[in-house]
C-alpha cells in the first residue's frame, strides 16, 4: 500500500519523479486539466456573482476514476502539477472534484512545486510543502471567465455577420490587430528613390571601401541624391576632384564590448527557436516540454531543462556555480569573468522566484546527450545549453576602425569638400560568441554588417588608390511582416498575453484561416481583414493594446492577492455586454463592406468584390438587378483588398469549353464544390494540383480523362457491355456504378457472382433509400414547426414548452413510420 499519493499533469513526468520518490510514493497523471467550463450559455451565471459552472472532461473521466481508486490506499494526496498560474488550477480542480466525489474523507492535501525534474529539486520539493494557492487559482478562473465571455458573446456574433466557424478572443484579436495593420502599411507604402555613392579603394594590394559621407560641404542624409541625375552628377564631382586617389584625412581606433544576451525566457526561446531553427512556437514548446518532462539518458530518465514557462532570467546560485565550472573546460580560463553575472528581467510583472530556461546540469553537453534525443529535442537542447552558457562568459572585444578619406584638398565643410568613410572591425577576444551569438529580425540576420571586416594599416595623409566610383539606386522598403519571432517580441512588448499563451494564439489564428504563412511572414487572409475591421470599428476598446495590456495587468494584481476577481469581471461585464447587444443589430451588409472594382464592359454592371458565407467572391451586377448578378469564387492567391478588375473578370471564363472527344461528346473545365474538374457527357474528372483551369487545353483533358479510364478499367471486377453497369474493386470494398448512381456489393456475395439484373436492382434500391440524416432532420423540423405554431397560440413555461416539442416530435416520427410502411 502507498502510503503517498502524488499527481503530475503528464504521464511522461510521472514516470521520472517515481524513481526518485521511491515505494511509499504513488505517481499518477492527470493529463492535463481535469475540469473545465460547461460548453453552453450561462457557464459563467453573470447574473449570479459570476458563479462558474463546470464538468469534468470527458477524455480525462478515466484518469480521475484512477485517482478516485489509488486514494483509496493512500494516507495524503500530494498536487505536484506545474508552477504557473494553469497548474495551480489543475491542481485547485481536481481537489475540488475529489471533494465532490467524497473521495478525499479527510486526508490531508499537499501542494508541491518545482521548476525541474531531477532527484534533489523533487526530494526538496517534498520537503516544503504548502497549500493550494488561493490568489493564482482566482487569477486563472478570471482569465478563463473573461475568455469565456468574449469568446461565447463575440464568436456567434461573426457567425451571424461575416461567416460560420469564426472566432473572437481577448488576446487573439490583438494578435490579429498587428498583423493586418502591417499589412496595411504595407498596402498603403510608397516607395521612396535614393542613391549612394561607394568608392573602391586600394592600400598596399589590400583593396576596402567607403561611403560617401560629405558632398560639396554638406553631410550625405538618405535622400540627398534622390535621382540619377543627381548621382551622376555627384559621381562627376568627386571623380574630378579625387584625381584617382583619396587621402586620409582621420583614423580613429577604439575598442568595443560587447555583453552576452541573457539566458532564456519563453518568449526570447520561442523568437529564437524560430530564427535559428525555423521552428513555430507549438513545435517549441512541444520540445520544451519533452526536455523538461524527462528523458532517458543511458538508462536514467532526467529532465535535462527548467520549466520552460517562465518570463525572468534569474539564474539559481548552484546553477551558477555548475555553469562557471564548465566554461573553463569547454571554453578556456579566459572565457570566465571574475564574477558572475546578473540579469533584470523587463517584464514588469515577472515573478523573479522563478528562473531562466536552463540546463539542469551544465555538464550535459549537448553533443554526449544529442544520440538519446529526437532531432528537435537535439537541437533546442544545444540551443537553450549555449545560450545559457554563453550568459556566464566574457564580453566579445572588437577593434574597431573608422578612417575618413576626402577627394582633394577643400577644407572639411567648404564648397568642394567631398568625404568618404570606411569602417572595420576585427573580433580581438571572442569571449561569449564563441558559445553563442544571438539572432536579430534583419533580412541580413546580422545586428553590424561591418564586424569582421578589416581594413589595411592607414595613417593620416597616406594616399590611397580610388579604384572605382559605383552610384547604386535603391528604393526605400516597407516594414517587413511579421514573423512568429517578431510577432512574439511584439506581443511581449506590448504586454498583450503571456508567453506560455503565444503559441496557442499563433495556431488558433491559423486554424481560423485568419492568417496564412508565407515562407515565415504571417500574411492576412479576406477574412482575417474583415473580422479585424469588424472588431475595430465595432469593439475598439476590447481590441486596443493599452486595454489588453491593462487587463493582464490586473489579472496579475489578483494573481499576487492585490485585488479581488469578481469585481474585475463585473467592471469589464458592464461595457462589454450593452455594445454585443447593439452590434446585433447590424446587417451583414455593414460588416462584409464590398468593394467596387469597376465597370463590366460587355453588360456594363458594377463589379463588386466581397466576403460571403463561404469565401471571398467576385459579383457582376446588383440584386436589385431584373436578372440575377453572376458570382466567381476568388483564387487561392487572390484577396479582395487588391484583386483587379481585370483579374475579377478573367473568374468569369468558367466553365470553359474546350473541344469535343471523337465520340462527339463535348469537353468543359469548371470550379466546383470539390474543386477544378473536367467535364464530358455524365462523367467527371478531378483535375491535378498543377493544373490551372483558366489555362487547360484540350489535349490536357484528354490526358486526364484517358487516365481516369485506364485506372478505372485496371479497378474494374466485372462489367455489362452496353448498360454501362460494371463492378469496381474500391478503397472500403467493391461496389457497383453505372457513372451516375453507385451501391455496395452486399456482405455474404461474391462480387464475380452478381448477374445485370441483381446489379440494376441493388442500384435501384441505393437511389431510393433516404440520404443519411434526412428523417432526422425531418423529424426535428416538423417538431419545430409545431412547437413555434403551438407557442404562437398561448405563451407558455420553459416547461410547458419543452413537453410540446417533445410531443410534435413523437408525431412526427409516427408520421415518417406510417408514410415508409
Amino acid at each position: 500500500m502507498s502510503k503517498h499519493l502524488v499527481i503530475v499533469e503528464s504521464p511522461a513526468k510521472a514516470k521520472t519523479i517515481k524513481k526518485y520518490l521511491g515505494k511509499d510514493f504513488e505517481v499518477l497523471a492527470s493529463y492535463g486539466h481535469v475540469r473545465d467550463l460547461v460548453p453552453k450559455d450561462g457557464a459563467v451565471d453573470v447574473a449570479h456573482g459570476f458563479d462558474m459552472k463546470y464538468q469534468i472532461i470527458d477524455r480525462n473521466e478515466k484518469h480521475v476514476k484512477a485517482i478516485v481508486s489509488a486514494l483509496k490506499d493512500a494516507d495524503e494526496l500530494w498536487l505536484a502539477t506545474d508552477p504557473d498560474r494553469e497548474g495551480e488550477a489543475i491542481s485547485w480542480h481536481l481537489a475540488e472534484l475529489l471533494r465532490e466525489k467524497n473521495a478525499l474523507k479527510g486526508k490531508p492535501v499537499k501542494r508541491v512545486v518545482f521548476y525541474e525534474i531531477t532527484q534533489r529539486e523533487v526530494q526538496n520539493a517534498i520537503q516544503h510543502p504548502r497549500d493550494i494557492s488561493e490568489d493564482l487559482v482566482n487569477a486563472q478562473q478570471a482569465r478563463r471567465a473573461l475568455d469565456y465571455l468574449v469568446g461565447f458573446n463575440l464568436s456567434p456574433l461573426l457567425w451571424r455577420k461575416v461567416q460560420p466557424g469564426l472566432s473572437a478572443g481577448r488576446v487573439q484579436s490583438p494578435a490579429l490587430r498587428l498583423i493586418c495593420e502591417r499589412e496595411e502599411e504595407i498596402k498603403a507604402f510608397v516607395p521612396r528613390e535614393y542613391w549612394t555613392l561607394e568608392a573602391q579603394v586600394e592600400k598596399a594590394t589590400q583593396s576596402f571601401s567607403a561611403k560617401l559621407v560629405e558632398f560639396d560641404g554638406r553631410k550625405v542624409e538618405q535622400f540627398t541624391l534622390n535621382t540619377v541625375v543627381g548621382a551622376m552628377a555627384a559621381k562627376s564631382a568627386v571623380q574630378k576632384a579625387a584625381n584617382g586617389s583619396l587621402r586620409v584625412a582621420s583614423v580613429d581606433k577604439k575598442q568595443r564590448r560587447r555583453n552576452p544576451a541573457p539566458p532564456f525566457t519563453t518568449s526570447t526561446l520561442q523568437q529564437e527557436a524560430n530564427r535559428k531553427l525555423g521552428f513555430s512556437a507549438s513545435r517549441t514548446m512541444r520540445a520544451a516540454q519533452q526536455l523538461y518532462e524527462g528523458v532517458d539518458i543511458g538508462g536514467e530518465t532526467v529532465g535535462l531543462i527548467t520549466y520552460m514557462r517562465t518570463d525572468s532570467v534569474n539564474l539559481a546560485q548552484d546553477a551558477l556555480a555548475d555553469i562557471r565550472s564548465v566554461i573553463p573546460q569547454q571554453f578556456g580560463a579566459k572565457a570566465l569573468p571574475p564574477e558572475p553575472r546578473f540579469y533584470k528581467t523587463k517584464s514588469k510583472n515577472a515573478q523573479e522566484a522563478h528562473e531562466a530556461v536552463r540546463p539542469t546540469s551544465a555538464g550535459r553537453l549537448p553533443k554526449e546527450v544529442a544520440k538519446y534525443l529526437a532531432p528537435d529535442q537535439a537541437k533546442l537542447y544545444e540551443l537553450i545549453w549555449r545560450r545559457t552558457i554563453a550568459s556566464q562568459m566574457e564580453q566579445a572585444v572588437y577593434d574597431t576602425v573608422t578612417a575618413e578619406l576626402r577627394a582633394g584638398d577643400a577644407p572639411a565643410g567648404s564648397r568642394g569638400a567631398h568625404a568618404f568613410r570606411a569602417s572595420g572591425s576585427t573580433l580581438v577576444e571572442p569571449g561569449f560568441i564563441a558559445a553563442y551569438l544571438q539572432g536579430v529580425d534583419t533580412p541580413s540576420g546580422k545586428e553590424d554588417e561591418d564586424d569582421d571586416k578589416r581594413l589595411p594599416a592607414l595613417a593620416v595623409g597616406d594616399l590611397v588608390k580610388l579604384l572605382d566610383l559605383i552610384a547604386d539606386q535603391h528604393f526605400t522598403e516597407p516594414p517587413p511582416r511579421y514573423t512568429e519571432a517578431s510577432l512574439v517580441k511584439t506581443l511581449e512588448e506590448y504586454d498583450i498575453g503571456r508567453p506560455s499563451t503565444y503559441a496557442s494564439i499563433i495556431s488558433t489564428l491559423l486554424a481560423r484561416d485568419y492568417v496564412r504563412l508565407d515562407g515565415k511572414a504571417f500574411i492576412p487572409t479576406d477574412v482575417g481583414m474583415i473580422v479585424n475591421k469588424f472588431l475595430t470599428d465595432h469593439f475598439t476598446q476590447y481590441v486596443d493594446y493599452e486595454f489588453t495590456a491593462h487587463l493582464e495587468d490586473q489579472l496579475d494584481a489578483v494573481s499576487r492577492g492585490e485585488k479581488q476577481w469578481k469585481p474585475l469581471l463585473a467592471d469589464f461585464w458592464s461595457g462589454f455586454k450593452p455594445r454585443v447587444d447593439e452590434k446585433m443589430e447590424l446587417s451583414r451588409a455593414e460588416v462584409s463592406e464590398a468593394r467596387q472594382i469597376g465597370i463590366d464592359p460587355a453588360s456594363g454592371k458594377p463589379v463588386s468584390a466581397r466576403l460571403g458565407r463561404y469565401g471571398p467572391f467576385v459579383q457582376i451586377g446588383t440584386k436589385e438587378d431584373s436578372d440575377k448578378p453572376r458570382f466567381a469564387s476568388l483564387r487561392a492567391n487572390q484577396r479582395i483588398d487588391t484583386i483587379t478588375l481585370d483579374d475579377a473578370l478573367a473568374l468569369f471564363q468558367l466553365p470553359r469549353k474546350l473541344g469535343t472527344l471523337p465520340n462527339g461528346e463535348e469537353v468543359e473545365v469548371n470550379i466546383g464544390r470539390f474543386g477544378p474538374y473536367v467535364r464530358h457527357g455524365k462523367s467527371f474528372v478531378s483535375l491535378k494540383k498543377d493544373d490551372d483551369p483558366y489555362t487547360i487545353e484540350l489535349p490536357r483533358a484528354v490526358e486526364l480523362i484517358e487516365q481516369k479510364a485506364a485506372a478505372l478499367e485496371a479497378a474494374t471486377i466485372k462489367s455489362f457491355d452496353g448498360t454501362g453497369i460494371r463492378i469496381i474493386k474500391g478503397r472500403f470494398g467493391p461496389y457497383i456504378s453505372d457513372g451516375a448512381r453507385r451501391a455496395p456489393v452486399p456482405r455474404g456475395r461474391e462480387a464475380e457472382s452478381l448477374s445485370v439484373f441483381e446489379c440494376e436492382a441493388y442500384l435501384a434500391e441505393a437511389a431510393a433509400a433516404p440520404k443519411k440524416g434526412a428523417k432526422k432532420t425531418a423529424t426535428k423540423k416538423a417538431a419545430a414547426k409545431t412547437a413555434a405554431a403551438d407557442a404562437g397560440a398561448a405563451p407558455a413555461k420553459k416547461a410547458a414548452a419543452k413537453k410540446v416539442v417533445k410531443k410534435a416530435a413523437k408525431k412526427a416520427t409516427k408520421k415518417a413510420a406510417a408514410k415508409k410502411t
